[in-house]
């Protein structure tokens, strides 16, 4: 891989500092190109390094870097939205969107068959290389580099975008999926009043569930305090369910 290229992906990790040819070299190549690399060459010769194993060391530092980073930055959030966040940020559709702006996939080396398919752009591959990178920057130089670099391109970036938002998904819909797993008839929302002027109103919504769990939220759409009010309800549920 040409200098640049290394530069641009340690630019993020720390700058001036490189990382070994040979890891890198090994993290950005696919078991495709190995393979091709292995039939050229005589039987005599050593096995060609492929991104697997690197794949797999980098998917264990990343959910420990980011489990620690998100028990620091939200000492707040209980279990249960600490492992919901955390999937979240270490989900391939992330890694995926991390990947595309580091423009990983022009450093990754391809055999010929995955070259011609468009192996560069598939998302997979993109998240897998993207894992792959991590495991690098921990086998050359350990922990602390790795959280930097993580710290750096996957977390910082979408912790300031959503804060506490983040990994927050549809909580009305996972309610009704959880209703409706159950035999529950589905939750009523009614609002209960609206404060404020016309441009900053803050609306506050209850949620009642199988008539048996009431939750409340507030917000500033009768959107947004029907989801929190969807959130409280779910964690009740949760709590009364566990304890059957």
């Amino acid at each position: 891989m040409p200098a640049t290229g290394q530069d641009e992906i340690l630019s993020l990790h720390q700058p001036g500092v490189r990382l070994e040819p040979e890891l890198i070299e090994q993290a950005l190549t696919h078991t495709s190109h190995a393979r091709e690399k292995e039939a050229a060459q005589s039987a005599e010769l050593p096995r060609v390094g492929d991104n697997e194993q690197f794949e797999f060391l980098g998917d264990a530092v990343l959910g420990f870097v980011t489990g620690e980073e998100l028990f620091h930055r939200f000492p707040h959030f209980r279990e249960g939205e600490l492992s919901k966040v955390r999937a979240h940020l270490v989900s391939e559709k992330h890694l995926i969107q991390v990947a595309q702006q580091l423009d990983l996939g022009k450093y990754l080396h391809l055999g010929r068959g995955e070259e011609k398919s468009g192996g560069r752009e598939k998302p997979a591959l993109l998240a897998n290389l993207f894992e792959a990178v991590v495991g690098a920057v921990y086998l050359d130089g350990g922990l602390v580099p790795a959280r930097e670099f993580v710290t750096r391109a996957l977390l910082v970036p979408a912790m300031d975008a959503q804060g506490e938002h983040l990994g927050r998904g549809d909580d009305k819909s996972e309610l009704q999926e959880l209703l409706q797993k159950n035999g529950w008839p589905v939750a009523q929302y009614n609002v209960l009043r609206e404060t404020g002027p016309d441009h900053r109103k803050v609306f506050w919504v209850e949620v009642s569930v199988a008539g048996r769990v009431t939750a409340i939220g507030s917000g500033s759409s009768k959107k947004e305090a029907e989801q929190l009010a969807a959130q409280q309800a779910l964690e009740q549920l949760g709590s009364s369910l566990a304890g059957q």
